[in-house]
């Protein structure tokens, strides 16, 4: 895609980016509120955003829920269900049965 076809846009931080979708993330910021360890910092943007905006930022929250309420959430792929179960596993725990 050119970006003819995208329109700049001007995060709040002043943050200039090009999107042709009608998302209001803004790129650079995400990038720089991705956690440096821990299990969210392996997933992407829009899987990490689904776990926060549910209120899960930690394993232990995590572990209450089972795999398809999981994938319920807006912006959660079956391609983050294996680094969840194994960040889960390597702390002795696991999605709700």
């Amino acid at each position: 895609m050119s970006n003819s076809e995208k329109n700049l846009r001007i995060c709040s931080k002043g943050h200039k980016y090009y999107k042709s979708s009608d998302c209001p993330t803004c790129p650079i910021c995400e990038r720089e509120r991705k956690p440096d360890n821990g299990f969210l910092s392996v997933l992407s943007a829009p899987a990490r955003r689904a776990l926060e905006n549910n209120g899960i930022t930690s394993l232990q929250k995590l572990s209450k829920f089972n795999e398809k309420e999981i994938l319920q959430f807006h912006g959660m792929g079956p391609a983050s269900l294996p680094k969840l179960r194994s960040a889960l596993k390597k702390e002795g725990l696991s999605f709700r049965n």
